[in-house]
């Protein structure tokens, strides 16, 4: 096992975390003062891409950037990586939500953290759990699509990072008032448990995991180059 690979992934998924739901309480202080509404998706949206954007492309060189649950079970499905180091990035990947979140309540106030629900992704007015693991499929789709698109194909121009990141941003513009637009267990999971409720755990793994099963494997098997396919296992090893 890689263990630069998983320091790679721990800090990554720190960082969307922390940026991510902390944008999300740091909007709602600005605009809950000033305006009384504590939604600004598009503040919102960007906050997480950037911080994909940046994250992705610090670690693509030692781990591939997954940063996602999602995105590593896509790539195991496609042999790009092998089980044994597919399960350490899931377990890094968790504890670094779950430490962000952490730290998080120790960073920003408890009552402001409260009022965003630990910037939890969740359902929204009218969103009912069936509507809302559809959302998450697809948003997922879309997500990982892209990743195999710009950074595992090797015929992809070297700037996987940015196009990984707008695809967040454009996710979440797009979902984000309806099923929160997590598409990462990783990014429910650490502020889920770090209060902000595990009602819906099981929509927000099996949304995401199946959306990036999908597209790993229809990229894979319908779009992909064999012939020019490395292994990321043996890049890992």
């Amino acid at each position: 096992m890689n263990t630069k690979a998983l320091f790679a992934e721990f800090i990554g998924t720190f960082a969307l975390i922390f940026a991510g739901a902390g944008s999300i309480a740091t909007n709602y202080i600005i605009r809950g003062e000033i305006t009384g509404a504590a939604v600004d998706l598009a503040a919102i949206a960007l906050a997480h891409g950037f911080t994909i954007a940046v994250m992705v492309t610090a670690t693509a060189a030692v781990s591939g950037g997954h940063l996602n649950p999602a995105v590593t079970f896509g790539a195991w499905l496609t042999k790009k990586i092998d089980l044994n180091n597919a399960l350490g990035y899931v377990v890094v990947q968790c504890l670094g939500a779950i430490f962000a979140a952490s730290l998080l309540k120790l960073a920003i106030p408890l009552d402001v953290l409260q009022a965003v629900n630990m910037g939890t992704p969740t359902l929204g007015a009218g969103e009912t759990p069936l509507m809302g693991l559809i959302l998450e499929f697809i948003l997922t789709f879309f997500l990982v699509f892209v990743v195999f698109g710009t950074a595992m194909d090797f015929r992809a121009p070297k700037m996987g990072g940015l196009f990984i990141g707008l695809t967040v941003t454009l996710d979440i513009l797009a979902g984000g008032p309806l099923s929160g637009a997590a598409m990462n267990p990783a990014r429910y999971m650490g502020p889920a448990l770090m209060g902000g409720g595990l009602q819906y755990f099981w929509l927000y793994w099996i949304g995401p995991l199946a959306g990036g099963a999908a597209a790993a494997l229809f990229y894979h098997h319908v779009l992909e180059d064999k012939r020019g396919v490395t292994l990321r296992s043996a890049e890992l090893e």
